[in-house]
């Protein structure tokens, strides 16, 4: 990959994501709250949607807790606590694959719920169908990285990318070439990663917002209304 589109792709493309990610998850909050959550269909295959949730979840909450703490605690605070690069890629790997498979599987069935049931298909919007699409390739390239991190566990790929991330928040003019000679499958990954940052706003993974502060909080039942007429009026 060229200097040039390392830049742009590890460089500014961070920066258009994170600002699209915020200012258009604001806006819709503004301009349509009605749109803020997620459409339901749990009357149709309920059983295969229960698993299915409930492992893509608990596996999806894990992973992106650990990529949070991973990649944007300093150094500084694991050299202080003792702890080694390879015990953290290794504790990664391990937790992270744990959690990757438990999700894995529970979006194999969500994708499989939603595309080949055609009445949950024909009530599916093309955002829905994209979104759960590009959660399922990034799950998968983020699965395909561990065999690619068990061959260098000294853990400097690790602290790549804990410098990259740290760098573009801190608005650090080089962040992009900390990156530029890593495995082309950990590139793969950031870039998609980002780019589901980029589209966030527009698909039903801003209801995420609401959680856990007001859906766990929340009062009353959802209100659902029949299509038909109401006869006699």
């Amino acid at each position: 990959m060229s200097f040039y589109l390392n830049s742009i792709l590890y460089g500014w493309y961070p920066y258009l994501c994170l600002t699209v990610f915020l200012l258009g998850s604001l806006l819709r909050f503004d301009a349509s709250q009605y749109t803020w959550r997620s459409g339901s269909s749990q009357l149709l295959r309920r059983r295969q949607l229960m698993w299915g949730s409930n492992l893509f979840h608990v596996g999806i909450l894990i992973i992106f807790g650990g990529h949070v703490v991973g990649l944007l605690t300093p150094l500084a605070i694991f050299e202080a606590l003792g702890i080694s690069h390879t015990f953290k890629q290794l504790l990664a790997m391990t937790v992270g694959g744990i959690a990757g498979i438990a999700c894995f599987v529970g979006i194999t069935l969500l994708v499989h719920r939603r595309l080949f049931d055609p009445r949950i298909r024909r009530n599916s919007s093309v955002a829905d169908i994209l979104v759960l699409l590009m959660l399922y390739a990034q799950l998968t390239l983020g699965l395909l990285t561990i065999p690619v991190s068990a061959q260098h566990l000294d853990g400097a790929e690790m602290v790549k990318f804990m410098a990259w991330a740290q760098g573009i928040l801190t608005l650090h003019p080089g962040a992009a070439e900390l990156v530029a000679d890593v495995n082309p499958i950990f590139k793969m990954h950031l870039f998609l990663g980002m780019t589901i940052f980029l589209v966030f706003p527009f698909t039903r993974l801003v209801h995420v917002w609401s959680a856990p502060v007001w859906y766990l909080g929340r009062r009353g039942f959802q209100v659902v209304r029949t299509r038909q007429p109401i006869v006699g009026k």
